[in-house]
């Protein structure tokens, strides 16, 4: 991929999480929504780094994993959209929805659960030998979680092929991180369990995309896992409706600045420029046509209510 490959996806997702805060807003997506506004370098330039068969793993804040993995956007809003969508049926909405068919172990809304289940796949694929790599996405918070620091020691030892990618947008919830833990960087802390740890700057796919790439070649030659610290910042709130109070005046100004769209926008020349905004166009387009599918998916059979479940 390319810068103008990079930007598209990185549009479609900003888009889809854009669209999905006014269908919200408008009543047609039920429950809180947690978007990765600003963010969106990260799950681009990693996933580039990954083939068919590497397992994901997400965050509640995983709508743009799920995007740069290949998941279906009509499948997407439709599922946000409580609807009988082809991912989970209408079940898991916005924080735990999956789909095997791209690789894309899912989300769920437990902090850090993501590392004990990512490293769950790891180990499959080192027991069946698959040559597969699981990489798990984690907020700058989970890395405090006591089921983060089980896992990362185990996959160490049994050199598991897991790459975990700590997004760290500064805030916890409405904490700073920084005042939550002593080290600088929270890649340091790869170091405790005998891993390498790398600081990057998450608003450059590129960037992101070179430290992925490595770790993810170091854990399928089975050299085992590594952490990629991406610094980034959310350009939103931690979930819908969230006033951010907490954050200081221009801070969100200042944050636009740097992210990553804008970044590739205010390097471009006057032909870039023109095929950025083409772009545009086709994502808003892409975008518009699969909220009109979405809308048209029906809404689950109440008589099915009980699928699923284990009574």
């Amino acid at each position: 991929m390319g810068l103008p490959d990079d930007y598209r996806l990185m549009a479609r997702i900003r888009r889809f999480e854009e669209r999905l805060t006014a269908l919200k807003d408008a009543g047609e997506i039920p429950g809180s929504i947690h978007l990765c506004n600003g963010q969106e370098a990260v799950p681009v330039g990693a996933c580039r780094a990954l083939r068919d068969g590497d397992h994901v793993t997400a965050t509640y804040r995983g709508h743009g994993w799920a995007i740069a993995r290949g998941v279906d956007l009509t499948g997407l809003f439709a599922e946000m959209m409580g609807r009988d969508s082809g991912l989970c049926g209408g079940r898991a909405a916005s924080p735990y929805l999956s789909d095997p068919g791209r690789w894309f172990v899912g989300e769920n809304s437990i902090v850090g659960a993501g590392v004990p289940i990512a490293t769950g796949a790891a180990l499959t694929a080192q027991r069946t030998a698959s040559g597969a790599v699981s990489v798990v996405s984690i907020g700058d918070g989970a890395m405090n979680q006591g089921n983060v620091h089980e896992a990362l020691n185990l996959a160490a030892v049994l050199d598991l092929p897991l790459v975990l990618v700590v997004e760290n947008n500064v805030y916890s919830e409405m904490s700073r991180i920084s005042d939550m833990v002593r080290v600088k960087q929270l890649a340091e802390r790869a170091a405790g369990y005998g891993l390498p740890g790398r600081v990057v700057d998450g608003n450059d796919p590129d960037a992101v995309y070179d430290a992925v790439a490595e770790a993810v070649d170091r854990a399928r030659e089975g050299s085992g896992p590594s952490i990629v610290e991406a610094m980034t910042e959310r350009l939103v709130g931690h979930y819908s409706g969230d006033a951010q109070h907490y954050r200081p005046a221009g801070e969100i100004a200042a944050a636009r600045q740097r992210e990553p769209l804008a970044r590739i926008r205010a390097a471009a020349d006057a032909d870039l420029t023109a095929r950025l905004d083409a772009i545009d166009a086709e994502v808003d387009a892409e975008i518009e046509a699969a909220v009109t599918a979405a809308r048209a998916v029906p809404h689950p059979d109440p008589a099915t209510a009980r699928e699923h479940v284990y009574v």
